[in-house]
């Protein structure tokens, strides 16, 4: 980009001059003129990652983190009183920012770990995290939501259920679970 954008200042510099003969030092300062002028952040543009983040409206990577843990956080547990941050299900490391996919839409990865090795409850937890974030965000972003290594004795099969498409569609077909998951996902009020 930074070649690109040389290139361009040189191109405009020789057509107003006549003459190609500006200094490395006089091309870098317009550079950084010129740049600053068409950045939002104080001299900074934001390109790559950063660039399809701040089109959706966070300032980085961890302001779509933090975005999600908040809404996460208020999950209620489907057997137990207490919300998934309360007993540690849900945790801030635990959510993922990562490189975008070759269309443009970002990629969360988000871990979970059950509260014991056998919950049975682990796929409907897994279900909730899902709807809540589809729901809570306003853009479409591709969700990895998986069980922290070892930490599920049937971990493999639980993390295909809870990122097929398919089986998550026919799940929250069901009125019975579909009323089990609104229940754990509406908000306090």
């Amino acid at each position: 980009m930074l070649s690109y954008i040389k290139r361009k200042l040189s191109e405009s510099d020789s057509v107003a001059s006549g003459s190609n003969s500006n200094s490395t030092a006089t091309v870098a300062a317009e550079i950084v003129r010129k740049t600053s002028q068409m950045s939002l952040d104080n001299g900074v543009i934001a390109y790559g990652e950063d660039a399809l983040l701040h089109e959706l409206g966070y300032r980085n990577a961890t302001d779509l983190q933090e975005t999600i843990y908040d809404l996460l956080r208020t999950i209620r547990d489907p057997e137990k009183p207490c919300t998934l941050e309360d007993l540690n299900v849900i945790y801030e490391d635990g959510i993922f920012v990562m490189t975008p996919t070759k269309s443009n839409v970002s990629v969360v990865r988000i871990e979970f770990n059950p509260t014991v090795p056998h919950c049975s409850l682990a796929t409907l937890i897994g279900l909730c995290i899902r709807v809540k974030v589809e729901r809570g965000l306003p853009h479409n972003i591709k969700l990895d939501i998986y069980i922290k290594k070892g930490a599920h004795q049937t971990e493999e099969e639980i993390n295909k259920q809870i990122n097929d498409k398919e089986r998550i569609a026919a799940a929250m077909e069901n009125p019975n679970l579909r009323e089990l998951v609104e229940n754990c996902i509406k908000d306090e009020e």
